[in-house]
C-alpha cells in the first residue's frame, strides 16, 4: 500500500508504534442500491475505497481523492452516514509492523463520473454486493449499517 510522504517522515521518527489516524471511507450504491467493494491488491480481501487523511485536506477532499486513486470514479460527497473508531475493530498491523488505531468517517457518495479501474494499484478488481449479501470488510461497522442506510438517515456514532 502507498504510504503518504507525511506519515513516512512520522515513521522514520516513531517506528512501527501505534498512531491514530483519521480517514475517510466511501459507501458507494448502483441504481439496484448494491454497495461498491474492491479486491484489495495487499490481502485479496474486499473493502471499501478510502483511505487516511493527508495534512491540509478536508475529510470531504482526502475522500475524493482516494476514490480515484482507488476506483476511478468522481464522486460527490452526499451525506455522513457515521463516525466511527477506536479499538481492535479498526486497528491495524500492516505486514512491516507499523501499527494504525484509524477514526473513519463514512460517507455516503453520488458518482460524477470515470470508470473503474485502479489508479494506485490498490485493487485487483471491484464488485457490487448486495448489503444483505456484503461480505466482511477491513473495518468493524456495526452490524446492522448497510441493511438499514435507508431507514436510518441520521448520522450514526459508537458510544456507550
Amino acid at each position: 500500500m502507498p504510504i503518504s510522504d507525511y506519515m513516512r517522515g512520522l515513521r522514520e521518527k516513531i517506528g512501527p508504534a501505534l498512531v491514530l489516524v483519521p480517514s475517510v471511507t466511501a459507501l458507494i450504491r448502483d441504481a439496484q442500491g448494491r454497495i461498491l467493494l474492491h479486491r484489495r491488491s495487499d490481502n485479496g480481501e474486499w473493502d471499501l475505497p478510502g483511505g487516511a487523511i493527508d495534512p491540509g485536506e478536508t475529510p470531504a477532499q482526502a475522500l475524493v481523492r482516494e476514490v480515484w486513486e482507488e476506483t476511478g470514479l468522481e464522486v460527490e460527497p452526499a451525506r455522513i452516514v457515521g463516525v466511527f473508531g477506536g479499538g481492535s475493530g479498526f486497528r491495524s498491523t500492516y505486514p512491516n509492523g507499523d501499527q494504525v488505531e484509524y477514526t473513519d468517517i463514512l460517507f455516503e457518495c453520488r458518482v460524477l463520473g470515470g470508470s473503474l479501474t485502479a489508479h494506485d494499484g490498490e485493487a485487483l478488481e471491484f464488485r457490487y454486493f448486495p448489503p444483505a449479501d456484503l461480505p466482511a470488510v477491513s473495518f468493524a461497522y456495526p452490524p446492522d449499517l448497510f441493511l438499514t442506510l435507508d431507514e436510518r438517515a441520521e448520522c450514526r456514532f459508537q458510544y456507550e
